[in-house]
């Protein structure tokens, strides 16, 4: 079904359907707005809107410096290949495996900061964009359409922007909650038909050592949640076990920057039902989703699921409202203190904050609260302990010794909140991977931690 069949099919109002028509362009057309040194919001993760950026990229050859602004997107960005960098410079919130390279080369940049602080950016004018790439559902027969599977950073954004133009796609799902833009705010409209992409789940590159390590840790973050609880779980293998750990569980609900194709099975086998939170009873509260097409049709017109922006989301003040608040959370590395590394491998940038900061210190202070950083105790040739004497030079601390609660490996959990450095480098050796504790207690010692 193409755009223009939806909107029949949604009797939207003639009036309606006039202004809808009158800004329908060809992609082409509309990207000409397109400015050197423009500022460019791009809708970030399964959102991307690809026929607009290909588009723009057609251009590469008359534009010059022109900001492209996302976080994490799934797909193929033709404008960060060599070459392209006086044309289009990206702007990474968060760095996906599709930007890594770039960023790595200095061909793109990174900005470090805090998901729930993120859209702030755009309200509060430290950056004016001048256009706002989105790719929504259909307009519905009031004139709003939804902006799907991610509204947390593009809604603010969008409304800050000077000018908006959208992919209105059919195959976008219709997601609820803060989450609409009424035709009115479009300057330019193309349609497309095109899948949502799709990001897979789990474990499928990898080992069964690997896969039976992931399976572990999860274990022993499930045994840490109790029935009546609200989860954070990011994308990932580990996220994706602990949730079939939990089938014993009741009245789990959600409230998480993102939640994927996992928690689908727990809501249809009644496991998850919302009934239990002490903040939006009976419902999901989310910002984006990452997943499959499982997951995109679950949340179309469902009102179960609220979609909002992220600076509400991933507020620490609000995550705090809720009554058991779970925050689980990877690592790349943590030390024998337990500074946390998350973003980088040394001075390598890798990835980015995301919400980790923003829901460690959420559930730290919900009644009830368990804020979790779970990792492999090792890297996965089995050669480096990721539970290290110090962090490797250069890399950043993401989460503070002060932040950090609970630490879980396949090995166990190590509780370090309120214990000193002597009780924190015990803890956290006893869930090091057994080849590399005694070179850990060597150097405990050697620097009189214990």
């Amino acid at each position: 079904m193409t755009a223009t069949e939806e909107i029949k099919r949604s009797q939207i109002p003639t009036h309606l359907l006039t202004i809808y028509n009158q800004k329908v362009v060809s992609a082409d057309d509309a990207v000409k707005i397109v400015k050197s040194g423009d500022n460019i919001l791009c809708h970030s993760n399964c959102a991307f809107p690809t026929v607009l950026m290909e588009a723009l990229v057609k251009r590469k050859d008359e534009l010059r410096d022109v900001v492209i602004i996302h976080a994490l997107s799934v797909g193929n960005l033709s404008y960060l290949q060599p070459g392209m960098e006086t044309s289009f410079r990206h702007n990474a919130f968060f760095i996906g495996s599709n930007a890594r390279r770039a960023v790595g080369e200095g061909r793109a940049d990174f900005t470090p900061i805090f998901l729930y602080e993120t859209p702030l950016l755009f309200s509060k004018g430290y950056i004016n964009l001048d256009v706002a790439l989105i790719n929504v559902s259909p307009p519905d027969e009031h004139g709003f359409c939804s902006l799907g599977v991610e509204v947390g950073l593009t809604k603010t954004g969008a409304e800050k922007a000077k000018v908006v133009i959208a992919q209105v796609n059919p195959k976008m799902p219709r997601s609820l909650g803060d989450s609409f833009i009424h035709v009115n705010k479009f300057k330019y409209i193309v349609e497309v038909d095109e899948p949502i992409p799709e990001l897979l789940q789990g474990d499928r590159d990898s080992s069964p050592e690997i896969i039976e390590i992931n399976k572990k840790i999860a274990w022993n973050i499930a045994n840490m949640i109790e029935d009546g609880s609200t989860l954070q779980m990011g994308i990932g293998a580990i996220p994706d076990f602990v949730l079939r750990y939990l089938e014993d569980r009741k009245g789990l609900g959600i409230h998480s920057e993102m939640f994927s194709d996992g928690a689908v099975e727990l809501v249809e086998k009644g496991i998850i039902t919302n009934e239990m939170k002490t903040l939006h009873p009976g419902k999901i509260i989310t910002g984006f989703v990452l997943g499959t097409k499982r997951v995109y049709d679950f949340i179309d017109n469902n009102p179960l699921c609220e979609f909002h922006r992220q600076e509400y989301v991933n507020d620490p003040f609000i995550i705090a409202k809720n009554y058991k608040m779970v925050a689980i959370n990877s690592a790349i590395e943590v030390d024998l203190t337990g500074q946390v590394c998350s973003d980088s491998i040394g001075s390598k940038l890798f990835s980015g904050f995301g919400g980790q900061v923003d829901f460690i210190r959420g559930a730290a202070r919900s009644e009830g609260g368990k804020p979790i950083i779970a990792l492999p105790s090792t890297t996965k040739d089995f050669k480096i302990s990721r539970i290290t004497a110090q962090l490797k030079p250069g890399a950043g601390v993401v989460t503070s010794r002060g932040d950090v609660h609970y630490v879980v490996t396949e090995y166990g959990v190590a509780q370090l909140f309120g214990k000193t450095v002597r009780q924190r480098v015990k803890s956290l050796i006893n869930i090091a991977h057994p080849k590399f504790r005694d070179e850990l207690e060597k150097y405990a010692k050697e620097n009189n931690y214990i």
